[in-house]
């Protein structure tokens, strides 16, 4: 898998690593790793919950809403200041930006 360079953030999937300013993100969940990774492969889409759990693990994977919601919270905390790259759309959901 390539990487995904987008201003100072380099996603590297096969490293299963994130550098933003060429520091290391701290470790990542394997869900908030593939959040970040599958909305940078799309920057600018808007997706929803749902949409976001498909992508990252399947559709026929089980959960609500609210548990993406609070993956995407510790992913911007993780991520510090190279957050504001994850915007929320409410009564959506979320997009990287682009």
């Amino acid at each position: 898998m390539e990487c995904i360079t987008i201003g100072d953030l380099v996603i590297n999937p096969g490293r299963h690593e994130v550098l933003y300013k060429g520091k290391a993100i701290p470790q990542l969940t394997f869900t908030e790793f593939g959040i970040l990774h599958f909305l940078a492969r799309h920057p600018g889409w808007v997706f929803n919950r749902a949409q976001i759990v498909a992508g990252v693990r399947g559709e026929e994977y089980p959960v609500t809403d609210r548990a993406v919601d609070v993956q995407v919270a510790g992913l911007r905390k993780k991520l510090g200041a190279a957050s504001e790259c994850i915007q929320t759309v409410r009564g959506v959901g979320y997009r990287f930006r682009d």
